[in-house]
């Protein structure tokens, strides 16, 4: 078994939080509380005849005001870049993140689009969606509510993980 610190990085909001319980413990809270600083969260996961305990960095929200902190990344694997689909400002918001990230890491890096459950007056294309999602490995959109695509997420990712530890 290896572990592996993946650290999920976005705008205030956008469902981190949500993800990882969703992912973790299959519960999702209506409840909006503002993460401060970092909360690890593990889990194990076994792909065919190995396993890797993800180390789930949740951190909190990036924002002008708050800004980047290269110092939660150190040490980490991948990076989640997470955004919210009812919110254009928090795609914008999250390719910032991710370039100042790639200013002091050059590890994979997931594009998740959270909230696909809602509906909004607005939607990405595909062909703006795909010229955004370039620089990174995966793209997903996910419900951190439903649940819809979050298992998968982890598990691509964690498959990733082991292949490039050549497993």
């Amino acid at each position: 078994m290896i572990q592996k610190k993946i650290c999920l990085l976005g705008a205030s909001g956008v469902g981190k939080t949500s993800l990882i319980k969703q992912y973790v413990e299959g519960i999702f809270s209506e409840k909006y509380l503002t993460s401060i600083g970092v909360k690890i969260d593990k889990k194990l996961v076994v792909c065919e005849d190995d396993s890797v305990q993800l180390m789930l960095w949740d951190i909190e929200g990036i924002d002008r005001y708050c800004g980047f902190q290269p110092k939660y990344i150190r040490g980490a694997s991948a990076l989640i870049i997470v955004v919210d689909h009812t919110r254009s400002q928090s795609l914008v918001e999250g390719i910032e993140i991710f370039r100042l990230a790639r200013d002091v890491s050059d590890i994979p890096a997931i594009l998740v689009i959270n909230k696909s459950d809602l509906n909004t007056a607005w939607h990405w294309s595909d062909e703006e969606l795909l010229d955004l999602s370039r620089p990174f490995s995966h793209t997903f959109r996910t419900s951190a509510k439903t649940g819809e695509n979050v298992e998968q997420l982890f598990s691509v990712l964690a498959q990733h993980l082991l292949s490039e530890a050549g497993r």
